[in-house]
């Protein structure tokens, strides 16, 4: 079946319901409903659940979560097969949603290493519940994301990491350059749900909402085959969890700015700039105590500190300390994407390097994207050297034997003599790959002509 008629039989699905809606509103549908049902109206400001089910917003969560892609959850469904149900089941789900009947699915937990090191679980709903949490979080995230902090940037419509690592960088060449680092302790598995959902109902009157989202929250986890309950936390992998994290967060926002701080937040990563390391000293153990006793939070205080910005990340960048700070590759996201190249250039028996570029490739293209933004030219020079040293090492070992290596220089242009004494070398492949022999042998423009991006170019 086409894209094209598989979206017209779900807007057809959507409307089911709705079968006197305007063409761009939902007045229509609710009126239509609440007369098919014989029951009573919510109050006005207090549909929020018919605005969950309108037809746009269901069309616009279905082609987020189809676009997002991601794994199967509990029940095994694929995104692929989340069109066919809905077709089928649509009238059914949301009526269940109206009469606030709808009971999620637990969560299927996942476990992926982090960066610096220790785990990240994971919580991936069903389709069917990501499809309803995304549709719910674009009505939340209309009435709220406009009320959130300016310094809060993380999961907002048009706020991006660069932007807060931006507004870091203006603090510390205004002069405040110490900064205080907070990260807090298993953030998204401590949120207290019951102070969530308070925050909630100051302004959501839809109890049928209230619920549901409470549901989410309390759906439970399963894990080796066993459901388990949860009491605290809003599992990351759900598309409602950001949002849920930025409202939690938004008191502690409040707090910051109350005090006049100067500060940026993306997710649970916040960073205070100050004059004074005894300021910063001041200010740390004060917040630890705000967190503790008025969000229920706990600080890392092994990831914490109050320091200089450039001994410090934020968000994969740290700063160098000029009067002027440049923003920089910190030097653990560096070894990170060594890391990832090595991984992506071994010597695997069978593949090519044509078949490894393009891998390489692909990862040197979304790398780029983020921290294609560093002010510090010479890292990335410096990483251009060495992943092409790196290419250069990994093609002399697959050339082997020393008279295909002398064939394979021969035949790139090496001369007789610098060919016979490269491939003749007793040294190893590293050290060889930094030769005159295979310098001229794989040129960068080689490596170009395979598709691999320069990372200076954009400089």
């Amino acid at each position: 079946m086409s894209d094209k008629r598989q979206n017209n039989q779900l807007l057809l699905a959507f409307a089911e319901e709705n079968r006197g809606e305007a063409p761009n509103g939902l007045s229509g549908g609710t009126e239509s409903f609440t007369a098919k049902r014989g029951t009573e109206s919510p109050a006005i400001g207090e549909q929020l659940m018919e605005e969950v089910c309108g037809r746009e917003n269901c069309k616009r969560a279905l082609a987020r979560v189809k676009a997002n892609k991601g794994s199967a959850g509990m029940d095994r469904m694929t995104v692929q097969e989340l069109p066919e149900l809905l077709k089928q089941h649509w009238p059914g789900i949301r009526e269940q949603l109206l009469n606030g009947t709808y009971e999620p699915q637990p969560v299927k937990r996942v476990e992926i290493p982090k960066p610096d090191g220790g785990i990240r679980k994971l919580g991936i709903p069903t389709v069917l519940d990501r499809f309803i949490q995304q549709a719910v979080m674009q009505v939340l995230q209309g009435r709220w994301d406009r009320t959130f902090s300016e310094h809060s940037y993380g999961f907002r419509p048009g706020r991006s990491a660069h932007q807060a690592i931006a507004q870091a960088q203006k603090y510390i060449a205004e002069g405040y350059r110490w900064v205080v680092d907070l990260d807090l302790e298993k953030f998204f598995d401590r949120v207290n749900h019951d102070r969530l959902m308070a925050r909630i109902a100051e302004r959501v009157g839809d109890k049928r909402l209230l619920k549901l989202i409470r549901a989410f929250l309390t759906a439970g986890v399963m894990e080796d085959g066993l459901v388990n309950p949860v009491d605290e936390g809003t599992p990351q992998g759900g598309p409602l969890s950001p949002l849920l994290s930025n409202i939690v967060l938004d008191e502690f926002d409040r707090e910051l700015e109350r005090r006049g701080l100067r500060f940026a937040r993306y997710a649970d990563d916040s960073n205070i700039y100050v004059r004074s390391k005894r300021a910063g000293e001041r200010v740390m153990e004060s917040l630890k105590g705000f967190l503790a006793t008025k969000l229920k939070l706990r600080v890392n205080e092994q990831k914490s500190a109050v320091a200089r910005p450039w001994n410090r990340k934020f968000l994969g960048f740290s700063f160098t300390s000029n009067r002027e700070p440049k923003r920089r590759i910190a030097p653990k996201a560096v070894d990170r994407f060594k890391e990832r190249v090595r991984e992506l250039t071994q010597r695997n028996k069978g593949v090519s390097i044509e078949r490894m570029a393009e891998k390489l490739t692909r990862y040197l293209g979304g790398w780029l994207g983020y921290f294609g933004k560093c002010q510090t030219p010479s890292v990335l020079e410096g990483l251009d050297q060495w992943i092409r040293r790196r290419l250069r090492s990994v093609i002399w070992r697959q050339w082997r034997l020393g008279s295909t290596k002398f064939a394979k220089l021969r035949q790139r242009g090496v001369s007789k003599d610098l060919a016979a004494q490269t491939a003749g070398s007793a040294h190893g492949p590293w050290r060889i790959a930094d030769s005159p022999g295979l310098h001229i042998a794989l040129p960068n423009a080689y490596f170009d002509s395979l598709g691999i991006p320069r990372l200076t170019v954009r400089l």
